[in-house]
């Protein structure tokens, strides 16, 4: 599943214009790595709920720019497992 989350994230920065040739699972969102800015992290969220029915909160949206790629694929799923499980 992070797999396919990782392939989603990576697809829609690339939409979003977004730079990701040498981006790797440690890569952060923030100026340190890929530069996503608010209203960039606030979309990917969004576009991530849409697909993955999971929900940020606005604190949550605001940490997204320190999490690399892989931390915030992981997160993702584990918000999936649980709602699989029901």
């Amino acid at each position: 599943m992070t797999d396919e989350i990782r392939a989603f994230l990576l697809a829609a920065l690339t939409e979003m214009k977004y730079d990701v040739e040498d981006v790797d699972d440690d890569t952060v969102f923030g100026p340190a790595g890929l530069d996503v800015d608010s209203l960039g992290l606030a979309e990917l969220a969004v576009r991530v709920e849409d697909r993955f029915g999971v929900a940020f909160d606005d604190d949550e949206a605001e940490m997204l720019a320190m999490m690399t790629l892989g931390e915030f694929s992981h997160t993702v799923a584990q918000r999936i497992q649980p709602a699989s499980a029901r």
